[in-house]
């Protein structure tokens, strides 16, 4: 194909500093002329050598996602790629785009996502780069990143027509070769190697298990389909909203109790169904619900640890685990029975890379529904589904029984998190500088019967490179081992998300049974004092509550 590169002026804009999770704006915004563009040069210009390396190109289907993945393909060509390994009809989840990465050596890979964000023309576009061990950019790289978009003049990228996307195989592009895999395969068969696949099988086949996966019309309706229908016979029913959509159908792909509600109120008026789950926009998300029962990710990740022995692939055990700070304490009483490592660290999945490839934790989450392993370098949504499903064949008891079940054992850890989403970015900002200067006059302070023990402003100090991460959220700790955390999220695009974290730690079995708001309205009357939160935000109530 003849194909020549051209050279395109350009200006910067001011607006591209990448966040935890790459660089989030209004679908409208990344249409602007130049606008992904001088965001892609970047990337190119801060990775040291690209030429003749491999490039994984994929995204979750959202509105811009095929415009995009052509304009990203003939700018790789352009600098010099050898090989671009991009999902057919430029689809890739994110777990899929880490395994990928990971097991074709790349150089690295950009994905395509605002991941639990809403699609379509007037929804949100997504880009981020991850690095060779398939995880997330560092800090030093994003940085390395919003420098050079400053500081752009022209980009290069090549004068060729589209690469047709729909059709598996091999395309000639200048000097780079264009390869349009299958983007599930790779996925699926790594988590054959995790999970017994076979005992799971056996009981859908014997009629012993119903389960329900929610796909919200994105990227994991194709991995569901194929994993959960295909490959373990759960059924063609099992997979509901499991065609993307550009638009996610219209609704908001996050799995949480708000937006995953039709999925609850079928899970919960049908107790055939043993295990109800769901995935979020790129797929690195998850829910867990059994009848009634709404397990909370950082419940969910203690379950894991206790239980990973039973699971094939973590039957040799945990080197340690890992948790981000606002997530519950509730893994860290398992790492102690277990006699190993728990670590602490800023939100943003980036922190848990250096510990997983150090050997030094196997299980990562954190609160915002995200679990993994050292199976890649991601959180991953449908991971964590078969993760229970293994475990539920081997227990052969509920949802609801292998969660009490725990918490009769290490105590329960009552945990919430209220968002008060697309607050006015000034007013919310000036909340938590409040919160941090009077930080040292809040012990002492009670609310109910608790009294706040310290207060503080975390900071992380990575244990492998020693890299520190300051100001990562506001802690609020009480004199019975009670916390809350205040934070503003950095995955929105319009405001702020101011969120609150509330946590109180029951031992005894004859009050695990509270309600979780009930066993928390001393701390959340508190936190909307201290903060004034009705004031800055202008809400009675938050927008979500988790």
């Amino acid at each position: 194909m003849a194909t020549e590169i051209k050279r395109v002026a350009t200006t910067p804009f001011d607006d591209q500093r990448p966040g935890t999770s790459g660089l989030r704006k209004r679908v409208r915004t990344f249409q602007q002329p130049h606008y992904l563009e001088n965001f892609v040069h970047a990337i190119f210009a801060s990775l040291d050598d690209c030429r003749g390396k491999t490039l994984v190109l994929g995204g979750d289907g959202r509105y811009y996602n095929r415009e995009a993945a052509q304009i990203i393909i003939r700018m790789a060509a352009a600098a010099g790629f050898g090989r671009i390994l991009v999902g057919r009809d430029g689809l890739l989840s994110t777990p899929a785009a880490s395994v990928v990465i990971r097991k074709r050596r790349a150089l690295g890979g950009i994905v395509l996502s605002a991941s639990h964000n809403p699609g379509g023309p007037d929804g949100d576009f997504g880009i981020k780069f991850n690095v060779a061990n398939g995880g997330p950019a560092p800090e030093r790289f994003t940085t390395a990143c919003y420098e050079a978009s400053r500081t752009i003049s022209e980009y290069r990228i090549l004068d060729a027509p589209d690469v047709d996307l729909s059709r598996l195989g091999e395309h000639t592009l200048g000097d780079t070769v264009v390869e349009v895999m299958d983007p599930v395969a790779d996925y699926a068969a790594l988590m054959e190697d995790l999970f017994d696949f076979d005992r799971i099988r056996s009981l859908f086949e014997a009629g012993a298990m119903r389960i329900r996966f929610d796909a919200m019309h994105a990227i994991t309706g194709p991995y569901a389909r194929e994993i959960l229908e295909h490959r373990l016979g759960a059924g063609p029913n099992t997979v509901i909203n499991g065609i993307p959509r550009e638009d996610f159908g219209g609704g908001h792909p996050d799995p949480n109790l708000t937006y995953a509600r039709a999925l609850v109120e079928m899970v919960d008026a049908d107790k055939s169904i043993q295990l109800g789950a769901a995935s979020d926009g790129d797929g690195d998300r998850n829910m867990i619900l059994g009848h009634r029962f709404f397990v909370t990710p950082s419940d969910s990740l203690a379950v894991m640890a206790a239980n990973a022995h039973h699971i094939p692939g973590y039957r040799s055990g945990l080197a340690g685990v890992a948790r981000s700070m606002p997530t519950s304490q509730a893994v860290d009483r398992v790492a102690e029975h277990l006699g190993i490592e728990c670590f602490e660290t800023p939100t943003g999945w980036k922190y848990f890379g250096n510990l997983l490839d150090a050997g030094r934790a196997t299980l990562c989450g954190e609160e915002s529904f995200g679990t993994s392993s050292n199976h890649i370098r991601e959180k991953d949504g449908l991971w964590a589904v078969l993760f229970w499903l293994n475990l539920l064949a081997v227990k052969g008891e509920s949802v609801a029984r292998i969660v009490g079940n725990h918490w009769r054992a290490f105590g329960r850890n009552f945990y919430s998190r209220h968002d008060y989403e697309e607050v006015d970015a000034n007013r919310a900002h000036a909340m938590v500088e409040g919160l941090r200067a009077r930080l040292a006059g809040l012990p002492g302070q009670t609310a109910g019967g608790l009294r706040v023990a310290t207060a503080d402003d975390f900071a992380y100090t990575d244990p492998v490179d020693g890299e520190v991460a300051e100001h990562q959220g506001i802690r609020i700790l009480f004199d019975d081992g009670s916390r809350i955390v205040f934070r503003l999220s950095g995955t929105g695009t319009a405001g702020a998300t101011v969120r609150v974290y509330l946590e109180r730690y029951e031992p005894d079995p004859e009050h695990q049974g509270l309600d979780t708001q009930t066993a928390l309205a001393d701390l959340i009357a508190y936190a909307r004092e201290v903060a004034d939160l009705k004031t800055v935000t202008g809400m009675e109530r938050p927008t979500v509550i988790t």
